[in-house]
């Protein structure tokens, strides 16, 4: 059931840091979860305003993550400046931002404090697998075609979200497409593997047909609309089941 949302961009402060966010939410008197928004590298556009406010509408109060918000938004011009750009983002600083997000939400009067998500998509997605590994107070996590492998474990980039996810800390959906060429099999593969050992709460989902960004309708290329439905159906029965 849909409701009226409403959406603003806002900032919260993060030692000494202005963090910038977009917050939708519904209109709605009753207490609703909170769900965090991690965008691919692409940053805070309008794709994920959009997002947000469809996620709102579903009562939930959505808070789209700048990651971005201390040196803007990156000009990246082709695959190989995108993956240079991603290798040079601090993992520390992108966790520790997605946990101000947490803390921001928590104290929200509207907003349950015991039942914050996260989502994400693509390098968004990444993080939200390495945020449920890592950061208190996520109660579900759903990533949407998150990358799993690093190529290089450096200061930057101490352990790669295959690495942490046998810490994982709380429910977690993974959305991948069988055509990805970013993602392999393997790497699904693997990771499913280690949360069945580790008996970690887990659903995992391999779409034939769909490669990257297969839900990003303002990508036609990459757009799969079948897929992107069946995901997003999944995506909120999850949190519906693991955040209500």
């Amino acid at each position: 059931m849909t409701t009226k949302v409403t959406g603003e961009d806002r900032t919260f402060d993060r030692d000494g840091d202005e963090i910038r966010v977009h917050v939708a939410q519904p209109d709605d008197d009753r207490l609703v979860p909170g769900l965090i928004i991690i965008p691919d590298v692409f940053g805070l556009t309008d794709h994920y305003r959009d997002v947000a406010h469809r996620f709102a509408a579903e009562g939930f109060v959505a808070l789209v993550l700048d990651l971005y918000s201390r040196e803007g938004t990156p000009k990246l011009a082709d695959l190989e400046a995108v993956f240079r750009w991603i290798s040079k983002l601090p993992d520390h600083r992108v966790l520790g931002d997605v946990r101000g997000a947490v803390d921001y939400l928590a104290a929200r009067p509207e907003v349950r404090a015991e039942s914050i998500g996260i989502t994400g998509y693509c390098l968004g997605g990444q993080y939200t697998l390495m945020s449920a590994c890592s950061v208190p107070g996520i109660a579900a996590a759903v990533s949407w075609y998150g990358m799993l492998r690093y190529k290089e474990i450096n200061a930057l980039k101490p352990a790669s979200p295959l690495d942490l996810a046998p810490q994982l800390r709380c429910p977690y959906l993974g959305l991948f497409g069988a055509e990805d060429a970013i993602i392999p099999v393997a790497d699904v593969d693997e990771l499913r593997a280690i949360l069945e050992r580790e008996r970690k709460t887990y659903e995992i989902e391999v779409y034939e047909g769909a490669g990257h960004a297969f839900f990003n309708d303002t990508r036609p290329d990459m757009y799969r609309p079948a897929v992107a439905a069946a995901a997003w159906d999944r995506a909120l029965r999850f949190f519906r089941t693991h955040l209500r």
